[in-house]
Protein backbone atom coordinates (compact mmCIF):
# COMPACT_ATOMS: atom_id res chain seq x y z
CA UNK A 1 0.00 0.00 0.00
CA UNK A 2 1.63 3.27 -1.07
CA UNK A 3 1.68 6.10 1.48
CA UNK A 4 -0.26 9.24 0.71
CA UNK A 5 1.88 12.35 0.52
CA UNK A 6 1.32 15.27 2.87
CA UNK A 7 0.73 17.57 -0.07
CA UNK A 8 -2.09 15.38 -1.27
CA UNK A 9 -3.85 15.37 2.10
CA UNK A 10 -3.33 18.95 3.24
CA UNK A 11 -3.95 20.84 0.01
CA UNK A 12 -7.44 20.44 -1.46
CA UNK A 13 -7.62 20.36 -5.20
CA UNK A 14 -8.49 23.71 -6.68
CA UNK A 15 -11.36 23.71 -9.12
CA UNK A 16 -10.36 25.43 -12.31
CA UNK A 17 -13.04 27.77 -13.55
CA UNK A 18 -15.02 26.26 -16.33
CA UNK A 19 -14.88 28.02 -19.65
CA UNK A 20 -18.09 29.87 -20.44
CA UNK A 21 -20.32 27.91 -22.78
CA UNK A 22 -20.54 29.18 -26.34
CA UNK A 23 -23.30 31.67 -26.82
CA UNK A 24 -26.22 29.98 -28.56
CA UNK A 25 -27.84 31.31 -31.66
CA UNK A 26 -30.18 34.06 -30.61
CA UNK A 27 -33.32 32.48 -31.97
CA UNK A 28 -35.25 34.64 -29.53
CA UNK A 29 -34.70 37.56 -31.88
CA UNK A 30 -37.13 35.85 -34.23
CA UNK A 31 -39.83 36.09 -31.58
CA UNK A 32 -40.07 39.81 -32.29
CA UNK A 33 -41.59 38.98 -35.67
CA UNK A 34 -44.29 36.69 -34.30
CA UNK A 35 -46.69 39.44 -33.19
CA UNK A 36 -46.67 41.66 -36.32
CA UNK A 37 -46.66 38.73 -38.75
CA UNK A 38 -49.38 36.94 -36.79
CA UNK A 39 -51.57 40.06 -36.72
CA UNK A 40 -51.02 40.60 -40.47
CA UNK A 41 -51.96 37.01 -41.29
CA UNK A 42 -55.12 37.20 -39.16
CA UNK A 43 -56.22 40.48 -40.74
CA UNK A 44 -55.54 39.18 -44.24
CA UNK A 45 -57.62 36.10 -43.50
CA UNK A 46 -60.43 38.22 -42.04
CA UNK A 47 -60.63 40.41 -45.16
CA UNK A 48 -60.42 37.49 -47.61
CA UNK A 49 -63.11 35.56 -45.76
CA UNK A 50 -65.46 38.55 -45.76
CA UNK A 51 -65.44 39.07 -41.97
CA UNK A 52 -63.94 42.55 -42.46
CA UNK A 53 -64.37 45.05 -45.27
CA UNK A 54 -60.76 46.17 -45.57
CA UNK A 55 -61.54 49.54 -47.17
CA UNK A 56 -60.31 51.88 -44.44
CA UNK A 57 -57.89 49.31 -43.02
CA UNK A 58 -56.43 47.57 -46.08
CA UNK A 59 -55.12 44.01 -45.80
CA UNK A 60 -51.34 43.41 -45.81
CA UNK A 61 -51.41 42.22 -49.44
CA UNK A 62 -52.75 45.60 -50.59
CA UNK A 63 -50.24 47.47 -48.42
CA UNK A 64 -47.40 45.37 -49.84
CA UNK A 65 -48.60 46.09 -53.38
CA UNK A 66 -48.62 49.82 -52.59
CA UNK A 67 -45.07 49.63 -51.24
CA UNK A 68 -43.94 47.78 -54.36
CA UNK A 69 -45.53 50.42 -56.60
CA UNK A 70 -43.90 53.24 -54.63
CA UNK A 71 -40.53 51.49 -54.76
CA UNK A 72 -40.71 50.80 -58.49
CA UNK A 73 -41.57 54.42 -59.21
CA UNK A 74 -38.68 55.63 -57.05
CA UNK A 75 -40.98 57.61 -54.76
CA UNK A 76 -40.38 55.43 -51.72
CA UNK A 77 -36.60 55.82 -51.77
CA UNK A 78 -36.84 59.53 -52.48
CA UNK A 79 -39.18 60.24 -49.59
CA UNK A 80 -37.38 57.87 -47.18
CA UNK A 81 -34.02 59.48 -47.99
CA UNK A 82 -35.40 62.96 -47.31
CA UNK A 83 -36.83 61.90 -43.96
CA UNK A 84 -33.63 60.08 -42.95
CA UNK A 85 -31.54 63.15 -43.76
CA UNK A 86 -33.77 65.36 -41.60
CA UNK A 87 -33.72 62.94 -38.69
CA UNK A 88 -29.94 62.57 -38.90
CA UNK A 89 -29.33 66.32 -38.92
CA UNK A 90 -31.84 67.02 -36.17
CA UNK A 91 -30.53 64.13 -34.07
CA UNK A 92 -26.94 65.38 -34.30
CA UNK A 93 -27.90 68.92 -33.29
CA UNK A 94 -30.23 67.74 -30.53
CA UNK A 95 -27.63 65.38 -29.05
CA UNK A 96 -25.00 68.12 -29.04
CA UNK A 97 -27.30 70.63 -27.35
CA UNK A 98 -28.82 68.15 -24.88
CA UNK A 99 -25.45 66.71 -23.88
CA UNK A 100 -23.88 70.13 -23.34
CA UNK A 101 -26.79 71.46 -21.27
CA UNK A 102 -27.11 68.22 -19.29
CA UNK A 103 -23.40 68.10 -18.50
CA UNK A 104 -23.41 71.76 -17.48
CA UNK A 105 -26.45 71.37 -15.22
CA UNK A 106 -25.14 68.11 -13.78
CA UNK A 107 -21.70 69.44 -12.97
CA UNK A 108 -22.82 72.69 -11.32
CA UNK A 109 -25.63 73.22 -8.86
CA UNK A 110 -25.75 76.90 -9.82
CA UNK A 111 -26.26 76.13 -13.51
CA UNK A 112 -28.79 73.43 -12.62
CA UNK A 113 -30.86 75.92 -10.60
CA UNK A 114 -30.63 78.38 -13.50
CA UNK A 115 -31.39 76.03 -16.43
CA UNK A 116 -33.45 73.11 -15.20
CA UNK A 117 -36.78 74.85 -14.38
CA UNK A 118 -36.94 76.51 -17.79
CA UNK A 119 -35.95 73.37 -19.70
CA UNK A 120 -38.42 71.23 -17.79
CA UNK A 121 -41.17 73.70 -18.66
CA UNK A 122 -40.21 73.75 -22.33
CA UNK A 123 -40.08 69.95 -22.37
CA UNK A 124 -43.82 69.80 -21.65
CA UNK A 125 -44.74 71.79 -24.78
CA UNK A 126 -46.31 69.56 -27.48
CA UNK A 127 -44.31 69.21 -30.67
CA UNK A 128 -47.06 70.65 -32.86
CA UNK A 129 -47.06 73.86 -30.80
CA UNK A 130 -43.54 74.69 -32.02
CA UNK A 131 -44.53 74.47 -35.69
CA UNK A 132 -46.01 77.96 -36.26
CA UNK A 133 -43.22 79.61 -34.28
CA UNK A 134 -40.45 77.91 -36.22
CA UNK A 135 -42.17 78.75 -39.50
CA UNK A 136 -42.19 82.44 -38.51
CA UNK A 137 -38.57 82.34 -37.34
CA UNK A 138 -36.91 80.07 -39.90
CA UNK A 139 -39.32 79.86 -42.82
CA UNK A 140 -41.01 76.84 -44.27
CA UNK A 141 -37.93 75.08 -45.66
CA UNK A 142 -35.37 72.67 -44.15
CA UNK A 143 -34.07 74.87 -41.33
CA UNK A 144 -37.39 74.92 -39.48
CA UNK A 145 -37.88 71.15 -39.89
CA UNK A 146 -34.41 70.26 -38.61
CA UNK A 147 -34.77 72.72 -35.72
CA UNK A 148 -38.04 71.09 -34.67
CA UNK A 149 -36.47 67.62 -34.69
CA UNK A 150 -33.46 68.91 -32.74
CA UNK A 151 -35.76 70.31 -30.06
CA UNK A 152 -37.50 66.96 -29.70
CA UNK A 153 -34.20 65.08 -29.44
CA UNK A 154 -32.49 67.49 -27.04
CA UNK A 155 -34.89 67.16 -24.11
CA UNK A 156 -34.53 63.41 -23.39
CA UNK A 157 -30.78 63.63 -23.99
CA UNK A 158 -30.55 66.54 -21.56
CA UNK A 159 -32.62 64.75 -18.94
CA UNK A 160 -30.68 61.50 -19.34
CA UNK A 161 -27.31 63.22 -19.14
CA UNK A 162 -28.33 65.23 -16.09
CA UNK A 163 -29.77 62.19 -14.32
CA UNK A 164 -26.73 60.07 -15.13
CA UNK A 165 -24.31 62.62 -13.68
CA UNK A 166 -26.40 63.15 -10.55
CA UNK A 167 -26.66 59.37 -9.99
CA UNK A 168 -22.89 58.79 -9.81
CA UNK A 169 -22.07 57.19 -6.47
CA UNK A 170 -20.08 59.58 -4.31
CA UNK A 171 -18.09 56.64 -2.89
CA UNK A 172 -16.87 55.77 -6.38
CA UNK A 173 -15.45 59.26 -6.81
CA UNK A 174 -13.80 59.05 -3.38
CA UNK A 175 -12.15 55.77 -4.36
CA UNK A 176 -10.77 57.44 -7.46
CA UNK A 177 -9.35 60.27 -5.38
CA UNK A 178 -7.75 57.75 -3.00
CA UNK A 179 -5.90 56.39 -6.02
CA UNK A 180 -4.86 59.96 -6.78
CA UNK A 181 -7.02 60.36 -9.85
CA UNK A 182 -7.97 63.91 -10.62
CA UNK A 183 -9.15 66.00 -13.53
CA UNK A 184 -9.31 64.15 -16.87
CA UNK A 185 -8.23 60.83 -15.30
CA UNK A 186 -11.10 60.95 -12.79
CA UNK A 187 -13.59 61.82 -15.53
CA UNK A 188 -12.29 59.22 -17.98
CA UNK A 189 -11.87 56.28 -15.61
CA UNK A 190 -14.61 56.85 -13.02
CA UNK A 191 -17.30 59.27 -14.11
CA UNK A 192 -17.59 58.46 -17.81
CA UNK A 193 -18.13 54.69 -17.34
CA UNK A 194 -20.73 55.44 -14.67
CA UNK A 195 -22.60 57.82 -16.98
CA UNK A 196 -22.47 55.84 -20.23
CA UNK A 197 -25.25 53.25 -19.62
CA UNK A 198 -27.79 55.97 -18.76
CA UNK A 199 -26.52 58.17 -21.58
CA UNK A 200 -27.03 55.43 -24.19
CA UNK A 201 -30.63 55.00 -23.04
CA UNK A 202 -31.07 58.77 -23.33
CA UNK A 203 -29.73 58.66 -26.90
CA UNK A 204 -32.21 55.93 -27.81
CA UNK A 205 -35.07 57.92 -26.28
CA UNK A 206 -33.96 61.01 -28.17
CA UNK A 207 -33.80 59.07 -31.44
CA UNK A 208 -37.33 57.79 -30.89
CA UNK A 209 -38.62 61.31 -30.28
CA UNK A 210 -36.72 62.47 -33.35
CA UNK A 211 -38.81 60.08 -35.47
CA UNK A 212 -41.96 61.39 -33.82
CA UNK A 213 -41.04 65.03 -34.35
CA UNK A 214 -40.11 64.51 -37.99
CA UNK A 215 -43.77 63.80 -38.75
CA UNK A 216 -44.78 67.17 -37.31
CA UNK A 217 -41.84 68.75 -39.14
CA UNK A 218 -42.90 67.33 -42.49
CA UNK A 219 -46.42 68.62 -42.01
CA UNK A 220 -44.90 72.11 -42.41
CA UNK A 221 -45.42 72.37 -46.14
CA UNK A 222 -43.00 69.60 -47.10
CA UNK A 223 -43.00 68.40 -50.69
CA UNK A 224 -40.94 65.29 -49.91
CA UNK A 225 -40.56 62.87 -47.04
CA UNK A 226 -42.64 60.13 -45.46
CA UNK A 227 -44.74 62.75 -43.68
CA UNK A 228 -45.64 64.13 -47.08
CA UNK A 229 -46.82 60.64 -48.10
CA UNK A 230 -49.08 60.63 -45.04
CA UNK A 231 -50.64 63.97 -45.93
CA UNK A 232 -50.93 63.05 -49.60
CA UNK A 233 -52.63 59.77 -48.72
CA UNK A 234 -55.09 61.57 -46.45
CA UNK A 235 -55.98 64.24 -49.02
CA UNK A 236 -56.41 61.72 -51.85
CA UNK A 237 -58.21 59.12 -49.73
CA UNK A 238 -55.52 56.43 -49.98
CA UNK A 239 -55.49 54.47 -46.72
CA UNK A 240 -53.05 51.92 -48.14
CA UNK A 241 -50.52 54.69 -48.78
CA UNK A 242 -51.00 56.07 -45.25
CA UNK A 243 -50.43 52.68 -43.62
CA UNK A 244 -47.48 52.02 -45.95
CA UNK A 245 -45.83 55.26 -44.80
CA UNK A 246 -46.50 54.34 -41.16
CA UNK A 247 -44.93 50.91 -41.74
CA UNK A 248 -41.82 52.49 -43.26
CA UNK A 249 -41.57 54.83 -40.27
CA UNK A 250 -41.65 51.81 -37.96
CA UNK A 251 -39.07 49.87 -40.00
CA UNK A 252 -36.64 52.78 -40.32
CA UNK A 253 -37.05 53.65 -36.64
CA UNK A 254 -36.21 50.10 -35.62
CA UNK A 255 -33.23 49.91 -37.99
CA UNK A 256 -31.73 53.19 -36.78
CA UNK A 257 -32.25 52.16 -33.15
CA UNK A 258 -30.47 48.85 -33.83
CA UNK A 259 -27.59 50.73 -35.48
CA UNK A 260 -27.30 53.02 -32.46
CA UNK A 261 -27.28 50.03 -30.10
CA UNK A 262 -24.59 48.32 -32.19
CA UNK A 263 -22.41 51.45 -32.29
CA UNK A 264 -22.61 51.98 -28.52
CA UNK A 265 -22.27 48.29 -27.56
CA UNK A 266 -18.42 48.38 -27.41
CA UNK A 267 -18.64 51.22 -24.89
CA UNK A 268 -20.74 49.05 -22.55
CA UNK A 269 -18.92 45.75 -22.99
CA UNK A 270 -17.42 46.05 -19.53
CA UNK A 271 -20.84 45.72 -17.90
CA UNK A 272 -21.69 42.49 -16.08
CA UNK A 273 -25.45 42.77 -15.64
CA UNK A 274 -28.24 40.26 -15.26
CA UNK A 275 -29.90 41.26 -18.51
CA UNK A 276 -26.85 40.43 -20.65
CA UNK A 277 -27.11 36.98 -22.20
Amino acid sequence: MTPVSVAQTSEPALDTPAAPPPRPFRWRLLLGFVLPIGAAVLWEAAVRSGLAEGRLMPPPSRILATLVDLARGGELWWHAQATLARVAAGFALGVAAGTALGALAGASGLWRALLDPTLQGLRAIPSIAWVPLFILWLGIFEASKIALIAVGVSFPVYLGTLGAILSIDRKTIEVGRIFRLSGPALVGRIMLPAVLPHYVIALRSGLGLGWMFVVAAEFMGASEGLGYLLVDGQQLGKPAQIISAIAIFAILGKITDAILVALTAPLLRWQDVAGRS
